[in-house]
């Protein structure tokens, strides 16, 4: 038997992100992380630190993208920094893995979404939540009809403010997209494939209320919002409620998944790891289980797992040529909602997708 080939990545971006994909790629097989690539100082200590001395450590992105012993590329940088590293990415034949959200305009979504329909490699979004392990066990039973026919789908995130990044770009909402975008996109993009309809209407109430009001950039204020209520709906009646809290750090679980149909009811809770269930016919017969995730996979990163399991999901593309799971247009789409939920808490009004994507 032959024996698999080595996949070689190179990875552009070495923050905190960048260095959660480092740790994840340390615990597969048949992979080697070859290249860094980060003008800040700093970051090439932490990947040079995370990834060891083997690695190269390049400054420029492009001299990176130069090199000839690369099957794959992973983009960590700014997200507002996407669009321009991908235009030289789309250069190469390279494999993609591109962290959320995809860009932080819908017009550079789509032309990195042109271009991707056009790439000889793989390109895939990172929507890490996707791939923790309850919630994906959550949207195995939904495909399976646990439910029934999905109604309603109520997601909450309470947590802790956002953290520093390096140049503090994360600060204002022309670096992120605004919190809805940076932040939610994730959530957007759980609404679509849980519901598997497609977003119509977007209503969103929110604000800046706490978080980062004392801190100061040359003289600036960051202006992104720390909480709001949004509502969504879809073309097939479903409808879909985010519930976003920015200053909730005495909370049990961050994130809480309610999904219920005509026939019953599924939640879903992490960092507890838990799926309950229930059924109309049985109102008093709930069931709860545990899912289990390894530690030594828990400890790679603050996604649940999902970082490692995405990057197996990916592995796999690559070597067997299956289009991605989670596409350009997915990325697109998910910054679309985001953007329709920002304008619609500045307009004081919904707003329709298809005021920001007309016949797209």
């Amino acid at each position: 038997m032959s024996e698999t080939p080595t996949l070689k990545y190179g990875l552009i971006g070495s923050g905190m992100m960048g260095i959660e994909h480092m740790l994840n790629l340390r615990l597969l097989p048949d992979v080697e992380l070859v290249a860094i690539a980060d003008p800040n100082q700093t970051s090439q200590k932490w990947g040079r630190d995370t990834g060891g001395e083997g690695v190269a450590i390049h400054d420029d992105p492009k001299a990176l993208l130069e090199r000839d012993d690369l099957d794959a590329v992973i983009i960590s940088t700014p997200n507002f920094t996407h669009a321009e590293v991908l235009r030289d990415v789309f250069q190469t034949d390279l494999h993609v893995l591109c962290e959320k959200p995809m860009c932080t305009t819908l017009e550079d979504c789509q032309y990195v979404l042109e271009a991707a329909e056009k790439h000889r490699g793989v390109f895939w979004v990172a929507m890490e939540y996707r791939y923790m392990p309850p919630v994906t066990r959550m949207i195995d039973e939904l495909r399976q009809g646990a439910i029934g026919q999905l109604r309603m789908l109520s997601i909450r995130e309470h947590r802790l403010p956002f953290l520093k990044k390096v140049g503090d770009w994360n600060r204002f909402s022309r670096n992120t997209g605004g919190t809805l975008v940076e932040k939610c996109c994730h959530f957007f993009d759980l609404m679509r494939l849980m519901t598997q309809q497609e977003p119509v209407r977007v209503y969103a109430s929110g604000a800046q209320d706490v978080n980062h009001l004392d801190e100061r950039y040359d003289g600036e204020i960051p202006d992104i919002l720390d909480n709001a209520y949004t509502v969504v709906d879809f073309d097939g009646g479903a409808r879909a409620a985010l519930d976003l809290c920015m200053f909730a750090e005495a909370t049990r679980n961050e994130q809480e998944i309610a999904a219920v149909g005509d026939a019953g009811k599924l939640e879903c809770f992490i960092p507890e790891s838990k799926l309950v269930r229930g059924r109309r016919s049985e109102p008093r017969a709930i069931e709860s289980e545990k899912i289990e995730v390894e530690e030594r996979i828990l400890k790679a990163g603050f996604h649940h797992g999902a970082t490692y399991f995405q990057h197996l999901a990916f592995r796999e593309a690559v070597r067997s040529g299956k289009a991605p799971e989670v596409s350009a247009r997915d990325g697109l789409l998910a910054v679309a909602m985001g953007a329709a939920a920002q304008r619609s808490i500045e307009l004081g009004r919904p707003v329709e997708i298809a005021e920001l994507l007309g016949d797209s």
